[in-house]
């Protein structure tokens, strides 16, 4: 029955945008159609994506960003912002784990300074013009999806007992908002209009203001705002309250960075992603894995071809558990782990039947090491987890993530995961109008563990996007939201482009699938060994046949997996195309 597309694959030559909110995806082709490039438009699509989707990132959040300057190598930006100094294992005394919610899992804030750092070096407009469209929507409303009003009612009673700032913005009038009703954000948008403001009074040459904007925000009223807000306890969601382990010389001695992608060659392709301070390499182990189990061989919605790509996510997302950290303080072994002969040796592990383990490898003859895990159905964990971020078991969305992708007619090409500071995460700051992020929660506090919590190691994030390059050019960008899943949806969505002769959009909207059987990455860090969700258009004959190999089948809902958008270019044509993802009716593409 497939391919099947419900929208047409999007193609042109001028410029294309493809994003989790069809207004982020508005505002990058504005600005593409006022003369901007690629890295302008998903500065300013960046931005608008944190007023529109409050309940997937903010701005005190975080994002990776691969981008492909024309003529130059692929590289990353990683705006994911550290723990603090005083983050240390001692901080969490008392407790099992880090907590999801509140101010005691907060790390320094990063997506301010990567998209600014990205604009300064790379883009060609001013801080004013892509905060511009930012600016409008939390000046005069954006329109509420139906998600944004189930967050917010579902956080209520926390609103109101424990959170007043947040319940002053999200209870206009005392009461949850209707979902065809717009919400402003006026703090919102009078701090953003502050920094345009004193970032232009600050310098005269466009990159000492984007420079000035980015000290505003580190050491500026921003920081002031923040640092004032954090000086007594605050309540998590279950009314504890913690003392914030941020401080100021936390938030003025951090700033983006550049990196070199990590990557891998695949049928004439090479597939970018960042290090393993992320999930990235993970995409990128079972790449390797599919090409030694013959995956290429196979129909890409085929029982056999979920099996194959499933028991290979366990092996590699096992080793992400075991060996993936900050590589500024842990030695993780990337090339044994990206190794041919050690896919090949991994590969071996994998039969007909699923398996309800969890292996980690032992490459270079290391001894792998798991912290303790909790098993889905183990003693519940309290109401603090209303700071998780990403789907549920099922595939249901409970929070998330946003991505955008963006390719203009030059061959630039960007694709960014914004994240964290979401509405669910701590109390809104009222002067500042966002909560600050818990990426901290995805720290572990077993010192044998290589995600340990420590002063100014980066949280083993799950956000990650993805470049594709041919040669000397980029091809291909694409990303999900979805938190553990983002590196399965992706996989399978990049097998199913290059060996199921599908398009950008048939490729999204084909049966998705996923596993569950290894530690979530967010509080409170379950396992469901075995567990396989599948939605359910894959097809009675492909579940049936999943559970007669051993997978512990959940039959999500037809739409429900998978939150995919992709751009890419022909460099002989120079063709363009994009698509994005129908699941939750908001994501949509654009270009000419």
């Amino acid at each position: 029955m497939y391919p099947f597309s419900t929208r047409p694959e999007l193609r042109g030559r001028f410029g294309m945008v493809a994003s989790t909110h069809w207004l982020a995806s508005a505002t990058g082709m504005s600005v593409l159609e006022r003369g901007g490039n690629a890295f302008d438009a998903a500065v300013a699509a960046g931005f608008t994506l944190q007023v529109v989707e409050p309940h997937l990132n903010g701005p005190a959040g975080e994002v990776p960003i691969i981008f492909h300057a024309s003529g130059a190598a692929p590289t990353v930006i990683c705006g994911q912002g550290p723990a603090p100094a005083a983050a240390t294992p001692e901080a969490f005394a008392g407790l099992e784990r880090v907590p999801g919610s509140g101010v005691l899992p907060a790390c320094v804030p990063g997506a301010f300074d990567a998209w600014m750092l990205l604009l300064r070096d790379h883009g060609t407009m001013e801080v004013r013009d892509v905060l511009e469209h930012a600016i409008g929507y939390a000046r005069n409303g954006y329109p509420l999806m139906p998600q944004i009003v189930e967050k917010i009612a579902a956080l209520e009673p926390v609103f109101r007992e424990w959170w007043p700032g947040s319940a002053a913005l999200y209870l206009p009038g005392g009461a949850v908002p209707r979902a065809d009703s717009f919400l402003a954000n006026p703090a919102l948008a009078d701090t953003y209009q502050r920094v345009v403001h004193e970032a232009e009074r600050a310098a005269r040459t466009r990159e000492g203001r984007i420079d000035a904007a980015r000290r505003v925000w580190r050491e500026g009223f921003v920081a002031e705002e923040i640092l004032d807000f954090l000086r007594s306890p605050v309540p998590d969601g279950s009314g504890e309250h913690h003392q914030a382990l941020l401080d100021g010389a936390d938030l003025a001695g951090w700033s983006a960075s550049y990196e070199d992608t990590v990557s891998l060659e695949y049928e004439g392709l090479t597939v970018h992603k960042t290090g393993p301070w992320g999930q990235g390499p993970v995409f990128l182990q079972q790449l390797r894995l599919a090409e030694a189990l013959g995956t290429e061989e196979l129909e890409v919605t085929s029982a056999e071809f979920a099996h194959r790509v499933v028991e290979a996510a366990k092996l590699a997302f096992a080793d992400r558990e075991a060996w993936y950290g900050d590589p500024r303080f842990v030695d993780v072994p990337l090339p044994e782990l990206l190794s041919p002969a050690y896919a090949e040796q991994r590969a071996s592990l994998v039969g007909e039947a699923a398996s309800l383990e969890l292996r980690p490898g032992a490459p270079d003859g290391r001894t792998p090491h798991l912290p303790e895990l909790r098993l889905v159905g183990s003693d519940g964990p309290g109401p603090d987890t209303i700071g998780e971020p990403t789907v549920d078991r099922a595939g249901e969305q409970r929070g998330d993530t946003c991505h955008l992708d963006v390719v203009d007619a030059h061959g630039n090409m960007v694709s960014a995961t914004p994240s964290g500071g979401w509405l669910a995460s701590s109390p809104v700051i009222p002067a500042l109008g966002f909560p600050l992020g818990t990426r901290g929660q995805m720290f572990w506090l077993d010192r044998r563990s290589p995600s340990v919590v420590g002063p100014g190691r980066r949280p083993r994030t799950t956000l990650t996007p993805t470049l594709v390059t041919r040669g000397d050019e980029a091809v291909l960008a694409l990303g999900t939201p979805g938190g553990d899943q983002q590196d399965q949806w992706s996989l399978t969505y990049f097998l199913r482009l290059v060996h199921g002769d599908m398009n950008l959009q048939e490729a999204i909207d084909a049966p998705m699938f996923h596993t569950n059987a290894f530690p979530g990455s967010f509080h409170p860090r379950e396992v469901a060994p075995g567990e396989l969700v599948v939605e359910s258009r894959a097809g009675e004959e492909v579940i049936d046949e999943l559970r007669r190999r051993g997978h512990r089948v959940v039959v999500s809902g037809p739409w429900s997996l998978g939150r995919l958008s992709a751009v890419s270019r022909d460099p002989e044509s120079g063709v363009l195309r994009a698509a994005a993802n129908p699941r939750g009716a908001q994501g949509y593409a654009v270009g000419r």
